[in-house]
């Protein structure tokens, strides 16, 4: 596929893009173009190995987690939190279920919410980042206050439904989250590069995130503007080629059962237009028909995008560490490979 690399290579190299653009129809790899430095300072090139963070992207990981301990007996997808969550949250409706959380439906309030917040690292300056050090770390941001709408009313993305998914996850199993995802999912899916990492004690063969400031061509690393260990919300580490084997897994049924697996990929709950959400899955459909399956995570240095489309069999997984530009490329891709 020389176009579509050429097309890759010249729209990376405009953008100043960094991170990895890796695509595949069926078995064959289609495009494995690496872009930028993983380290600037010691000019260390991103290569298709390369670690990186991916933000939210992994909130999918979450929601395998949960649906394992579904296919187990531990939970149902309608059970309550207050019936399998141990955890002091005086405000919260009774009604809140596994599925409200999934899908971003509970109303619970948000330690980050994009309604009110603009700027990820604002959070952090009246609680520090490396105060979090476990999923409970994080529950004083947000579950003394009160809820936003009854639970089922309307989706709104939420990151504290997440933290809470993973306390029950602990909870269920009496494992830490990131310990039972890296053997759980990570594991069966033969991601052996990918992890959760603690900012301050990074694996070789890892991508530092870069905060650019274009006005005064400066930048600086992340490690101050995101929780120094990612969990159930976001913050995995994962090479390009690890994610890829991670959709495969998926839709050949080996993280789940087939009757779990539609579950999870089934369009919830309408967000706009076509766009719908799964169970830690964005979902594209028309008329009835599901043409695309996509994660996506920013964060201050990070930006990821990664798609499945199952008409095609094509699916594209683009890394980034720095804050743009995957969109734009994985937009550029489907219009070449999809027109």
């Amino acid at each position: 596929m020389k176009e579509l690399n050429h097309l890759i290579t010249d729209l990376s190299n405009e953008m100043n893009f960094s991170g990895v653009v890796y695509v595949k129809q069926g078995e064959h790899i289609l495009s494995d173009s690496a872009f930028g430095y993983a380290d600037r300072a010691e000019k260390r090139l991103n290569t298709s190995s390369t670690r990186f963070g991916i933000a939210s992207g992994c909130k999918l990981f979450t929601a395998i987690g949960i649906s394992q301990l579904v296919e187990e007996g531990l939970v149902e997808y309608n059970t309550r939190l207050a019936d399998c969550l141990n955890i002091h949250l005086p405000d919260f409706d009774e009604e809140i279920t596994i599925h409200h959380l999934l899908t971003h439906t509970s109303g619970i309030p948000d330690y980050f919410d994009e309604e009110v917040m603009k700027d990820y690292e604002d959070l952090w300056k009246t609680y520090p980042v490396y105060q979090i050090n476990s999923l409970k770390d994080f529950l004083p941001l947000f579950q003394e206050e009160p809820m936003k709408f009854t639970p089922g009313e309307r989706f709104h993305y939420n990151n504290a439904g997440y933290i809470l998914l993973g306390l029950i996850i602990e909870e269920q199993t009496g494992r830490s989250f990131t310990e039972y995802i890296e053997s759980e999912v990570f594991h069966r899916c033969n991601m052996k590069e990918s992890g959760y990492f603690s900012l301050d004690q990074l694996p070789g063969n890892t991508a530092s995130g870069y905060i650019d400031n274009h006005k005064k061509n400066t930048w600086r690393t992340n490690i101050y503007s995101i929780p120094k260990k990612g969990g159930s919300d976001g913050g995995a580490f994962v090479t390009a080629p690890d994610m890829m084997k991670l959709w495969e897994a998926l839709f050949d049924y080996k993280l789940l059962n087939e009757e779990t697996t539609l579950k999870l990929l089934c369009p919830h709950v309408q967000v706009n237009g076509e766009v719908h959400y799964g169970y830690g899955i964005w979902v594209n459909q028309k008329d009835e028909h599901v043409h695309k399956y996509h994660v996506m995570g920013y964060d201050p240095g990070v930006s990821f995008r990664s798609s499945i489309y199952p008409g095609s069999n094509i699916k594209i997984v683009i890394p980034s560490n720095i804050e743009t530009d995957p969109f734009e490329i994985t937009k550029a891709i489907e219009d070449f490979l999809l027109k």
